[in-house]
């Protein structure tokens, strides 16, 4: 007998509201660190780098061993064992040479694997092309992937790693986050009500009393005291950072169908209404017919195949109608509420989407 039924797993979390420091929801404008980009080699692949036919690959390898004096045949060389890559990272704000940053390598012509490979000396350069340091080290993959008469085991992507501090500055990182006595806390997800809390929050520090403003959903400018000293300047920032604040979140019901998951805000309400759900399992069963007893024989001297018929039952499972009354909905309400439909994750994914087209869900429903 086959079953046609679609299992699912569900992972139902029910998001509170909760108080977060302000460094958590937004940041000091102008710490948003330095991304560079480099082109280099990677070299010591196990005959899995890029071919002969990559001309990029095999003209920077010429051009490597033209540096250390050795003169390369016009004739292309076979170099399996050496990959182009793109080499990116994201430098933190404020950064002194010397310090030590990952990068991320990536393939860029047809090597089929990076394990086991090196990167070489590669000049790291900001978007207008200034050099600030130069990344080398071994690849970690992260991943396998093994190949042999046809087959292929695999685990992640293997054309692409990483090089624990493999970036190496030269140069220091700066940035100009305090201008005119001022400072701007730029939020991470624009909100009107949570940028104003943010400006409330800090006009109740030490110090600090009515010099925040709400400029906009995602913009609080802060004014600092006069003639203070940039030790002074540091202990408010700090101040401001580790305090604590109220976000306000939309109401939002995100369900992902190709896993089952239902993700709940904690702003979300469902006004009072009835649902009726039934499930329905459709088993498919194969039985074999029997000839008559005086010809059994007969079938089985010559290899006749018996027959078979094939037959389709249908079971619905009949519910009664759950009335969901939820006057001051909280989270826990919700979900009890819903439990009593004791429903499959698929089938609570169809009642939230009817929930949304019935008016009942005052939420944003967010279907992935």
């Amino acid at each position: 007998m086959m079953k046609i039924i679609q299992p699912a797993v569900l992972v139902l979390l029910w998001l509170l509201l909760c108080s977060a420091r302000i460094k958590d929801v937004g940041r000091v404008e102008g710490l948003t660190g330095v991304q560079v980009i480099g082109y280099g080699l990677v070299s010591g692949l196990n005959n899995t780098g890029d071919n002969q036919l990559a001309s990029h690959t095999v003209q920077s390898v010429v051009n490597m061993l033209k540096r250390f004096g050795l003169t390369v045949p016009n004739l292309n060389p076979r170099i399996r064992n050496v990959a182009a890559v793109m080499v990116t990272a994201t430098i933190p704000t404020f950064s002194k040479k010397g310090s030590k940053v990952d990068v991320v390598v990536s393939s860029i012509g047809d090597a089929t694997t990076l394990q086991g490979g090196v990167l070489l000396l590669t000049p790291m350069s900001l978007s207008d092309g200034t050099i600030i340091g130069f990344a080398q080290g071994p690849l970690s993959v992260g991943g396998y992937e093994f190949t042999a008469n046809g087959a292929r085991v695999a685990k992640n992507f293997v054309t692409s790693a990483r090089v624990p501090n493999g970036l190496i500055l030269e140069k220091d990182i700066e940035a100009k986050f305090f201008d005119n006595q001022q400072i701007r806390i730029i939020l991470n997800e624009p909100d009107f009500t949570t940028s104003f809390r943010v400006a409330s929050t800090i006009n109740r520090l030490p110090r600090l009393a009515n010099s925040a403003v709400a400029l906009d959903a995602s913009t609080i400018q802060v004014s600092l005291p006069s003639g203070i000293s940039q030790q002074e300047i540091m202990s408010l920032i700090s101040q401001i950072e580790l305090a604590e604040v109220e976000r306000d979140s939309p109401a939002r019901v995100v369900i992902n169908e190709r896993t089952g998951t239902i993700v709940v805000g904690g702003n979300v309400q469902i006004n009072p209404v009835v649902i009726a759900h039934s499930g329905l399992e459709i088993a498919v069963q194969k039985e074999v017919v029997f000839p008559p007893q005086a010809v059994i024989a007969l079938y089985l001297n010559r290899g006749m195949p018996f027959d078979s018929i094939m037959k389709i039952i249908v079971r619905e499972q009949v519910a009664p109608s759950v009335a969901l009354d939820i006057r001051a909905p909280t989270v826990q309400d919700i979900a009890n509420a819903l439990n009593l439909l004791n429903v499959s994750p698929r089938d609570l994914i169809s009642i939230f989407q009817a929930l949304k087209e019935s008016g009942a869900l005052q939420a944003e429903l967010i279907i992935q």
